[in-house]
């Protein structure tokens, strides 16, 4: 935790420095993917938007504790070690003290293989921890899995998630793609997601459409062989750096 003589500084600080990386991972993004969607465009697919859904800017305290709640990228999946992990790089990045439950193969409709679907495991999780923000991400894991009844599901955990703890702010972070082309059931499962968030007024942030992970880069981030197509520990830590830049452009 941060001593509170040193918050002033580490505010100054991280806010610098995320700014500086929010350009210039800005700037690269439009080098990779220059018809790319802002985060803040909800999109009904092929370019096509359908609304802005842009809720007020977030306001994140210098000490929060955030819950980073998604499967197994969130649980450090391919990282050396999964303390290595882009949820909990992201501590690391920004000051803030992250609280990091992530399920391998988990999903809202899917069980993972240490824990139940995220429905599930959202109505277990502890009121009391009372997170500044939560941070909840993906899934592919229901890509193979038919559409019929997942925006049920997801509303049915937001709903959840939303009751247990009702002054965290909360943003969406989608899908990001394992292998490329973008799976079209992983570009449907953002989509889908873009859109209920905005019907709630929630930030989504979509690495399939901000191009997190291109041909470019694909295999700098990307694990294909003893990962079985997840981020590498360096792939973890860009992740980390795109998220720390893209909250930090929702909190202006």
């Amino acid at each position: 935790m941060i001593r509170a003589d040193s918050r002033p500084r580490r505010r100054v600080a991280w806010a610098v420095g995320a700014l500086v990386t929010a350009l210039a991972l800005t700037v690269t993004a439009l080098v990779w993917r220059p018809w790319a969607v802002p985060a803040t465009t909800v999109a009904a697919g092929d370019g096509e938007a359908v609304g802005t859904g842009i809720p007020a800017a977030l306001d994140v305290p210098d000490d929060a504790t955030v819950l980073v709640f998604g499967d197994s990228w969130t649980y450090g999946s391919a990282a050396s070690d999964p303390t290595l992990g882009y949820a909990y790089v992201l501590g690391e990045l920004t000051g803030w003290t992250t609280v990091v439950d992530g399920v391998r193969g988990s999903g809202y409709l899917k069980p993972g293989l240490d824990g139940p679907d995220f429905g599930t495991r959202i109505a277990a999780l502890d009121p009391a921890l009372d997170p500044d923000l939560v941070i909840i991400q993906g899934s592919i894991n229901d890509r193979r899995l038919p559409a019929d009844g997942y925006a049920a599901a997801v509303d049915a955990a937001w709903d959840r998630l939303a009751a247990t703890y009702p002054d965290a702010r909360i943003v969406v972070l989608g899908p990001a793609p394992q292998v490329l082309p973008v799976e079209t059931a992983t570009a449907r499962i953002d989509r889908d997601l873009s859109g209920l968030a905005a019907e709630r007024g929630w930030w989504y942030i979509s690495p399939v459409r901000e191009g997190w992970i291109t041909e470019a880069n694909y295999l700098d981030v990307i694990d294909t062989g003893v990962g079985r197509d997840h981020p590498s520990t360096a792939g973890h830590r860009y992740l980390a750096e795109r998220l720390a830049a893209a909250l930090a452009r929702l909190s202006r």
